[in-house]
């Protein structure tokens, strides 16, 4: 049976003329009401018809990018360079017919504004869709996630991950860009073990997030194998991806365990923060406490001192993602590329004094 604009309509609790609204994108709604609008298409599986049909296919030059927070660095290199791919020819023939229009998708870290981008892009038959950086871990969202997914690819919708591993049950349907996030923690903690480190802090992302449990899993392995572990979770604060996390989650680590005599952060705005909890404290860098980021963000290299921290090729896996969304590139053997990481060793990081 056919689903109608009208028994969305009614799913929605709203008149058709504002579903027609929400799906048009000529009139402003309510979010509260767009979203509302969007689940019971979704639900429904409902497909445009008419003129609105015709509408939507001359829309298939769209490349939608989601990121969590596109002031962050990280997600903004990324961002940056797949539309630069995606804004080119995508035959290589000059010709401005291989162009496509990327839009940033800008999600806040919220999973529903996530399934309400990927809804509203395959209302406007996307060519391809990017999503960067981690994913939540949640089962009912990753489920949520495979079906619309699997929704998109099933029209013709290119999917990459960059950034980010595969969901569950889209390995069929998607190319991913996975970094080596677990390995590039390891090999930083075993840096500082290295050098004579017993007493580690470690300020951790939120929880919930794939990028948050693989760095941090690496940086247990490297405690545990050197015989360290036991203090895990005195020697363990979770917040967000910004500075005043970091500030915050590094004076509490040092008041609990003042003997702490380095601190590696979740990422190097993290790292930001921490430096400064730690210099607030009367302490010195890396002199008494040594300080380390992730990620090699274009301003780690000019504080002071220089972060070491572990160099992603942000630019480079985005670069690679617009290309396979523009279908410029073959995808991965077996649709996973796992992105190496590369230990970047400044003057933050020291051997102990005390």
């Amino acid at each position: 049976m056919t689903v109608t604009l009208a028994d969305v309509a009614a799913r929605a609790r709203v008149s058709p003329a504002t579903v027609s609204r929400v799906l048009n994108g000529n009139y402003p709604v309510a979010s509260s009401t767009r979203e509302r609008v969007l689940r019971a298409v979704d639900e429904l599986d409902y497909v445009l018809n008419g003129p609105a049909s015709s509408l939507a296919a001359a829309t298939s030059d769209l490349v939608g990018i989601l990121v969590n927070d596109i002031a962050d660095p990280f997600f903004g290199i990324m961002a940056g360079a797949a539309q630069s791919e995606i804004g080119g020819p995508g035959d290589g023939s000059g010709r401005a017919g291989g162009e496509k229009l990327a839009v940033v998708c800008n999600t806040g870290g919220s999973p529903e504004r996530e399934l309400t981008y990927l809804t509203l892009l395959q209302r406007q038959r996307a060519a391809a869709v990017v999503l960067t950086g981690g994913a939540l871990e949640d089962p009912s969202h990753q489920a949520a996630m495979a079906v619309k997914l699997a929704k998109l690819a099933d029209a013709g919708t290119r999917i990459v991950f960059c950034g980010r591993p595969p969901l569950p049950d889209t390995d069929a349907v998607a190319a991913s860009l996975a970094f080596d996030n677990r390995g590039g923690a390891r090999r930083l903690t075993e840096h500082l073990i290295g050098l004579g480190h017993r007493r580690i802090g470690y300020v951790a992302g939120p929880l919930e997030r794939t990028t948050t449990r693989h760095r941090l899993e690496g940086h247990r392995e490297a405690m545990r194998a050197a015989g360290l572990q036991g203090d895990e979770e005195k020697l363990t604060e979770h917040g967000p991806y910004d500075r005043s996390s970091g500030y915050d989650a590094t004076r509490e680590l040092l008041r609990r365990a003042p003997d702490v005599t380095a601190v590696v952060a979740a990422n190097d705005t993290v790292a930001l923060g921490a430096c400064a909890a730690v210099r607030d404290l009367g302490l010195r860098i890396p002199e008494d406490v040594s300080v380390a980021g992730f990620d090699d963000l274009p301003f780690s290299v000019d504080s002071v001192p220089a972060l070491t921290t572990v160099r992603l090729p942000l630019f480079e896996a985005g670069a690679r993602a617009g290309r396979l969304a523009m279908g410029k590139e073959t995808p991965p053997q077996g649709g996973v590329a796992t992105i190496a990481a590369e230990l970047m060793d400044r003057g933050s990081t020291a051997a102990p004094a005390r």
